[in-house]
């Protein structure tokens, strides 16, 4: 991540499974389904908080996330580009979805295609 992408901080499979109230299992499986995303940091598998609101999955995120996989990100590639300043938005990408602003972030995500 660049040196200007704010400080996130990073959960753990267990950390997330608190927060839902749920298992790691089942974590995982939100992963497989692209309800969250998560990278490997230090051979651990991490989500960063800011993926999380109330409790559960930011709901925004699974489409976005789709476009991403579907444009030929890989994993690494579409944390990065979620978490990193974006040019055409303004801020990251994850910043304008917890804005409100879904549209704009696919449409950005739909043209990297």
């Amino acid at each position: 991540m660049s040196e200007n992408a704010p400080a996130r901080t990073w959960l753990t499979i267990p950390d997330v499974a608190d927060i839902f109230g749920s298992t790691p299992g089942r974590v995982r499986k939100m992963i497989e389904e692209h309800s969250l995303l998560a990278i490997r940091r230090d051979k651990v598998l991490v989500v960063p908080d800011v993926f999380i609101r109330d409790g559960e999955p930011l709901p925004e995120l699974k489409g976005t996330i789709i476009v991403l996989l579907d444009s030929g990100f890989v994993p690494d590639e579409a944390m990065q580009w979620l978490l990193e300043e974006e040019e055409s938005l303004g801020v990251a990408p994850i910043d304008a979805l917890l804005a409100g602003r879904k549209a704009e972030v696919r449409r950005v995500a739909q043209a990297l295609a």
